[in-house]
């Protein structure tokens, strides 16, 4: 099986889908490993390194995806300026590719019916169920740790004050206070992160299971009031709440709020856009100079006032919405990135080739397109059949 490893085409993305590591194991597992020239750089991966590893390197991006069986990415495919068509076009019939396709979001539908028009085989790793036989394949927990690090680590940045305590010839400096909302992945490493950098920690979630994991890390627990029956959907995850329970919970934060020079906001409902916890009119109460980190922009934003992909100031409140925060940190994020890629490649591969199991559960959550047909489940209930 030959595997290809593009370049990734949207801009300012420098991760990759493989390291010269995980190439040197796909090589040992007997498979071929053709890299477009230059598409490690960005994350400080060198081609002479891909070619000690065992890979060919090759120049024409077109020419690696007419000669590959499995294409990774990390970005969904999209339309190639420099080639002046879109990436699926370049692809052929029968072929799989593995990545971030988030098929049920509606701005890449009509990129997923193309993927189903060219008979690809699309695998998104979004779909990877989360069980414990599918933790080491699940890019999008990796990708959530490096964002809650990287999210905090940004926001301290833009705070004009120091975070830990420190005792000075002029007096003593009173650490930052820092508000996570939402505990997840993202929000129990925005906890460590702070706590690591000295600063005071509080954290809300409305699901009783991961409060008690924020408090686990030395987080000081905001509770938010909702009944757990009203607040935990399927699998964990959280539930939609009516407006009324919303507000409730925007109640009970904003004392909290207030008082916070961060605010880490990483709340979200699976396939569904982002609950609205901070309003206009709390920001407006918020401290002159603090900062709002909102890393659930990509699906709305938990921040009424948070512009997708720009820092702005709103009240004397510097608000970042940059997406991608995994790409801001692409060494580490490609390294994760890559091994649960690899991991995932090698528990599909049978013989040499791609087998896939329809039955099987992580098979089932991943599958996009099949056979010229688009069938996972939530794509089609979000295109509504059509």
């Amino acid at each position: 099986m030959k595997i290809g490893i593009p370049k990734e085409i949207l801009s300012g993305e420098n991760r990759v889908s493989a390291t010269p590591e995980t190439v040197r194991k796909y090589v040992a597992d007997g498979m071929q490993v053709l890299v477009e020239r230059g598409a490690g750089l960005g994350s400080h991966f060198l081609d002479e390194d891909y070619v000690s590893a065992g890979a060919k390197i090759i120049d024409d991006v077109e020419e690696l995806y007419a000669q590959v069986d499995l294409i990774l990415k990390v970005k969904e495919p999209m339309f190639n300026q420099t080639k002046n068509k879109h990436e699926i076009e370049m692809m052929k019939e029968g072929q799989y590719i593995i990545t971030f396709l988030h098929p049920a979001s509606p701005p890449n539908h009509s990129m997923v019916k193309l993927l189903a028009k060219q008979k690809v085989t699309g695998l998104t790793l979004d779909g990877i169920p989360r069980i414990s036989r599918a933790q080491h394949m699940d890019a999008l927990t990796s990708m959530s740790t490096c964002a809650g690090y990287k999210g905090i680590i940004m926001a301290a940045d833009s705070l004009s004050k120091f975070i830990p305590q420190l005792f000075t010839a002029v007096g003593m400096i009173k650490p930052a206070n820092v508000l996570i909302i939402g505990t997840g992945v993202a929000g129990l490493q925005a906890i460590a992160t702070a706590k690591r950098l000295g600063a005071v920690v509080y954290a809300a979630d409305i699901r009783p299971d991961a409060v008690e994991q924020a408090k686990s890390l030395g987080a000081k627990i905001i509770d938010t009031n909702i009944p757990a029956d009203k607040a935990i959907g399927e699998g964990g995850y959280a539930k939609s709440l009516s407006e009324e329970l919303l507000n409730q919970e925007r109640v009970a934060l904003l004392e909290a709020v207030k008082e916070a020079d961060i605010i880490f906001l990483s709340a979200l409902v699976p396939g569904k856009v982002a609950p609205i916890l901070i309003t206009e009119d709390m920001v407006k109460q918020m401290k002159q100079g603090s900062v709002i980190v909102d890393v659930s922009i990509d699906q709305g934003g938990n921040c009424e006032l948070t512009v997708p992909g720009e820092i702005v100031t709103r009240h004397g409140v510097i608000i970042n919405g940059i997406k991608n925060l995994p790409g801001h940190i692409p060494n580490t994020s490609t390294t994760m990135f890559a091994n649960n890629v690899y991991n995932l490649v090698k528990y599909l591969t049978k013989d040499g080739k791609i087998n896939l199991d329809l039955n099987d559960e992580i098979v089932k959550g991943i599958l996009v397109t099949y056979n010229g047909q688009i069938v996972h489940e939530g794509t089609l209930e979000a295109m509504n059949g059509k």
